[in-house]
């Protein structure tokens, strides 16, 4: 989920991952036995995490105020930002099945190759022959298309290197968590300068190169993860071999069962997809719409953003040393009421920039416990073997609501001002977080001691 966007027990054990011979370019992958230890690829995979992450930040950043800048709307806005996040429907369960099929390394690596070249194309065309609306519009959409899976792959190999460093899983979820915060501080530091400095179209490079870096990381110091494998695998689990010759249809429909059966990951979905319709109405379209109607445009936006980064990324940090120790279900409620709500009533009140910085710097530092718990409840749920199509599933119903908030948030503005729209994504934002607290299906969050995994 996204906070401004969060994103997710028997013994699973999975078919080989595929990459374990071969990289993205067909060149072998490195054994884990040439000297890096396994500390050394889990820093690496969580340093590509945050590279890739941050060239996002600027793509956030650039396409408004390139439309903008062009004398678009606020609905065109809107548009354009349904098509960078409306792919995640599609990518991310069909990308979920591709992970779970070609390997994790190697569509990590893929994805970064693909959504960079896309990224390219926006600056190189707008420089040389002209990039018309609905260029820009292709472009996002294909760019967006492997980015998910690509997080996704990033994410499935986590608990294989957490395993083999020797660290909790709620402190590499956190540390995963913890470079999306990163990038966002200095993404979106960036990106305010770069968009004042050289303007939007031109600062898409930086994001271009973002990819590229992110790519060589994974190829040069993630090695192909072997499977976590603690126990004998269920009985009436698949043969990998079995497993390999299904459609992949019957993949995605294995699944999209497992989802649908699993209570608490309905009541995640649902609930990571209303708050991201509201964050994509709030954070995609009136803000931008808001900083550069009354605060003075990208700088102003910059800081505010780099505020949400820099404080979750302290509260991540933080979390992490007591994630193991607190309730999950109700920090979770609490800390994200926190996130979404007083910041959204600063807006609607229209307060001067000190004080939404202030309650801006409240929602990241709430905001940094969410996904290390939501990451780390997801992982202890899903069989290791489906992981990819399930977190890629989880991912296209959590952002399903994205491209319709961002559509909303537009019209909003256009209609019933920016004030009224803030104070509306406040009042259904802090009801839809404080749900958890009613129980039912909520306390499945917590711990359940010999119940770590569950099988399909």
């Amino acid at each position: 989920m996204t906070e401004d966007a969060p994103a997710p027990d028997a013994v699973a054990s999975p078919a080989p991952d595929p990459s374990a011979s071969s990289t993205g370019t067909g060149a072998s992958a490195p054994p884990e036995t040439s000297g890096r230890t396994a500390r050394t690829a889990l820093s690496a995979l969580v340093a590509a995490h945050a590279i890739s992450q941050t060239g996002n930040v600027v793509t956030a950043f650039a396409v408004p105020f390139s439309v903008l800048a062009l004398g678009g709307s606020g609905v065109e806005i809107g548009v354009a930002v349904a098509f960078a996040t409306a792919p995640v429907i599609i990518g991310a369960p069909l990308g979920g099945v591709v992970v779970d099929r070609v390997g994790h390394r190697r569509a990590a690596i893929v994805a970064d190759v693909v959504s960079g070249a896309s990224v390219l194309a926006m600056p190189v065309l707008a420089l040389t022959v002209g990039l018309p609306f609905w260029a820009l519009l292709t472009l996002l959409f294909v760019g967006g298309l492997l980015d998910t899976p690509g997080q996704t792959a990033r994410r499935v190999m986590l608990p294989g290197l957490t395993e083999r460093a020797g660290v909790r899983i709620e402190r590499s979820v956190g540390l995963i968590d913890g470079s999306e915060r990163l990038a966002k501080l200095l993404g979106a530091s960036l990106a305010g300068l770069l968009v004042a400095a050289v303007g939007p179209v031109p600062s898409l490079f930086v994001n271009a190169a973002t990819f590229a870096v992110s790519a060589a990381l994974t190829w040069l110091f993630v090695p192909a993860p072997a499977p976590v494998r603690d126990g004998a695998p269920p009985a009436d689990r698949t043969d990998p071999a079995d497993a390999a010759r299904a459609s992949w249809w019957s993949d995605l429909v294995e699944g999209a069962r497992f989802v649908a059966r699993d209570p608490l990951m309905r009541l995640i979905v649902g609930l990571v997809m209303i708050t991201n319709l509201l964050d994509a109405a709030r954070g995609s379209t009136l803000l931008p719409l808001y900083a550069n109607d009354r605060l003075g445009g990208a700088a102003a936006l910059g800081l505010l953003v780099a505020t949400m980064g820099g404080c979750a990324l302290v509260g991540n940090v933080a979390f992490g040393f007591v994630a193991h120790r607190v309730p999950r279900r109700v920090t979770f409620a609490v800390c994200f009421t926190l996130a979404g709500g007083p910041a959204s009533v600063a807006y609607a009140l229209g307060a001067p920039l000190p004080v939404l910085v202030g309650t801006t710097a409240l929602a990241g530092l709430a905001a940094g416990a969410l996904n290390p718990i939501l990451g780390t409840v997801e992982l202890e749920r899903t069989p290791e073997h489906m992981r990819g199509r399930v977190f890629g599933l989880i991912n296209a119903g959590a952002w399903a609501g994205i491209p319709a908030g961002a559509l909303l948030g537009g019209l909003a503005a256009d209609t019933i001002g920016l004030g009224v729209a803030f104070g509306a994504v406040a009042v259904v934002y802090t009801a839809v977080t404080l749900v958890p607290l009613t129980g039912g299906s909520w306390r499945l969050m917590e711990r359940a001691d010999g119940l770590r995994r569950r099988s399909a």
